[in-house]
């Protein structure tokens, strides 16, 4: 076995190759978005999305392989045979593989999931009952935002289900109530009047607005109900102005819309 002598000169060496480390994988990052960001403006976003997820597996890997050459630099400054070592990686890559299993299983779930195209940067899914965008996919994890601003971070390993609401279109539906004493005729013809309005006028929208009509006799009124497709998870917006544009129109053409009521009888 040798033997290694520990001296200050060594330890700044060590020192050295760290910091040196360190300022190659900013600068490799740097230069990883730069590149890929010159041509992500050429790009539809859905290739962006793509090259952003890309990106972040690269800036990720590149850690791993960073760390491994500063750690080997160091142990050739205090003698160690650095060569010999990596020949008996087959050994060590055994042994390593049983004490890291699971960030074994993490890289290869994450690899996996790009491969397969599961999801992406940007794209907006549902984990666990966790809906939010994901804003990082890494080697070892995945990080989930949603709309309130949690970040929820989940090792690949464990990502087993996941619903993808950006891989085919939204739609917007809106079900509105008018009293019984409101004729059908005339709660449609505002619907139509809205649909006619705002038709082609709404962004993200991929198709012409659907009146359905009477959907159903419910305890409180009738139904009816509006809709449109929508970009994928772009259909919040759009109903809500669906329900404005229905509310003013209800107004306006004098169609009750129906509420709760509560009726307490008083003793005598």
């Amino acid at each position: 076995m040798e033997n290694i002598e520990f001296t200050a000169g060594k330890a700044i060496a060590g020192l050295v190759y760290l910091l040196v480390g360190i300022l190659f994988y900013i600068l490799f990052r740097v230069a990883v978005k730069k590149i890929l960001g010159y041509s992500k403006n050429r790009l539809s976003e859905k290739q962006q999305k793509h090259l952003e997820t890309i990106e972040s597996l690269i800036v990720g890997l590149s850690k791993y392989v960073i760390l491994l050459a500063v750690i080997l630099a160091t142990l050739a400054t205090y003698g160690i045979n650095v060569s010999s070592l990596l020949a008996g990686l087959g050994i060590a890559t055994a042994v390593l593989g049983l004490a890291f299993q699971d960030m074994a299983r993490d890289i290869i779930a994450g690899v996996s999931i790009v491969a397969q195209g599961l999801f992406e940067v940007g794209d907006i899914i549902e984990i666990d009952g966790f809906t939010g965008k994901v804003i990082a996919l890494g080697l070892k994890t995945t990080r989930i935002q949603n709309w309130k601003g949690p970040v929820k971070i989940i090792t690949n390993r464990n990502i087993s289900e996941v619903i993808n609401y950006t891989k085919t279109h939204s739609i917007a539906i809106v079900d509105v109530y008018a009293s019984y004493d409101a004729p059908t005729e005339k709660v449609v013809e505002a619907l139509e009047a809205v649909k006619k309005r705002l038709d082609g006028k709404l962004e993200n929208t991929i198709d012409e607005i659907m009146v359905w009509g009477l959907m159903d006799l419910e305890e409180s009124g009738v139904k009816y109900r509006i809709s449109v497709k929508t970009e994928p998870y772009k259909h919040f917006k759009t109903q809500r102005i669906f329900r404005k544009e229905i509310k003013d129109e209800f107004v306006k053409r004098k169609i009750k819309i129906p509420y709760k009521q509560i009726v307490v009888h008083e003793e005598k």
